[in-house]
């Protein structure tokens, strides 16, 4: 569900073990950024660097963008599939394989349409030929990977894409608002996917079955974000219900919960029963109640920004900007917020430490974030 306002107000919950304590978050600050805004676009998605530091950018109508940050110059790659637009669906995530300087390969996500109004997510690799007018295309398109079945909606694909350095793909994959499947080994809705980079199991997956094979994690809900820490952990970022986004450390065959489990409640005012009632399934690291609506989220790993190495850097519609949380061993508190005045719909961290931003929505920029 997309939410739109914005409280003055927050608090942050901490977990530890089975027990959830409220617990007041820093309040915003000024800005420690010097912002450079290079360009916009129409409701741009997520971004990805190739390796001569121009930038992917996708837009949820469909179109995929090349942008040179030196000249601002923006070019477009043609070649993408057809996207169901619409809510939450579109265009979504952009990666580019570990080896892509070998294999020029790059991998996208996006709401493929389905019978009447189903549709679902997809992952698809295809290779990237760039042209000297400062565009490209998309050749030889492959699907890797897809929901394993489509429903009528358009909310919670998330779709985020990831590699790992043994060039692993991992998926977040929503539970687009159909909650039971979550729980179900049939369907990898709600679940946190891990692959080989052509979409076939990789061995060490804790389950089997042909949909099941595929799981990682399982118990989500619209998980947004994941990264690797530099320890190897992964984390992932999730929107709530009625409250309740929650940060989790994922661990093999672990089950988060949802729907039996939130530190939300229900839209219509129903309570959900808390992590602390069901010690089998795993509960977040934190979670916030009002909420951030998070939309994507990196482990920040650069220099530019000493003093949040190994921090988690979350990209917040509601919330406005960013939203710093603090890990330590496998705790997280939220340590600072930053308005950037805007919904925020995707942070990356490019090779000097920079963080770059997209703006949500019509118009939205791509900004370079640097020390001020």
């Amino acid at each position: 569900m997309m939410r739109f306002g914005l409280s003055t107000t927050y608090a942050l919950a901490l977990v530890a073990g089975a027990l959830a304590v409220p617990s007041p978050v820093a309040p915003r600050q000024a800005s420690p950024f010097t912002t450079t805004a290079i360009t916009d676009f129409a409701e741009p998605w997520s971004l990805a660097f190739l390796p001569d530091n121009r930038i992917l950018v996708t837009e949820k109508r469909g179109n995929l963008r090349l942008v040179d940050p030196a000249t601002k110059a923006k070019g477009t790659i043609t070649g993408v599939p057809t996207v169901r637009y619409g809510g939450q669906g579109g265009f979504g995530d952009v990666a580019l394989h570990p080896r892509f300087a070998e294999n020029n390969l790059v991998y996208i996500s996006y709401a493929e349409p389905g019978t009447g109004s189903q549709s679902g997510a997809a992952v698809a690799r295809a290779r990237l030929v760039l042209d000297t007018s400062g565009g490209g295309a998309l050749q030889n398109l492959e699907v890797v990977w897809r929901q394993s079945q489509k429903v009528n909606g358009d909310g919670h694909f998330a779709h985020r894409i990831l590699f790992d350095s043994n060039s692993t793909l991992w998926i977040s994959s929503g539970e687009r608002q159909q909650f039971d499947p979550a729980q179900s080994m049939t369907t990898n809705l709600g679940k946190i996917i891990r692959l080989n980079d052509d979409g076939t199991v990789p061995a060490g997956n804790p389950f089997t079955g042909t949909v099941g094979a595929q799981v990682w994690a399982l118990g989500v809900r619209n998980p947004l974000g994941i990264d690797f820490d530099e320890q190897g952990r992964l984390w992932e970022i999730e929107m709530g219900p009625m409250g309740g986004d929650e940060i989790n450390l994922i661990e093999k065959g672990g089950n988060y919960g949802w729907p039996i489990v939130s530190q939300g409640n229900h839209y219509d005012g129903r309570q959900i029963p808390k992590h602390n009632t069901r010690p089998e399934f795993i509960a977040p690291k934190a979670f916030w109640n009002p909420v951030i609506s998070p939309s994507s989220l990196i482990i920040y790993k650069g220099n530019l920004f000493p003093s949040w190495k190994g921090n988690a850097i979350i990209s917040a519609l509601g919330a406005q900007g960013l939203v710093r949380v603090e890990i330590s061993g496998t705790t997280a508190r939220e340590a600072q917020r930053i308005s950037l005045g805007k919904r925020t719909r995707c942070v990356r961290q490019s090779a000097d430490g920079a963080l770059w931003v997209l703006e949500d929505g019509a118009g939205g920029r791509l900004l370079k974030l640097t020390p001020r």
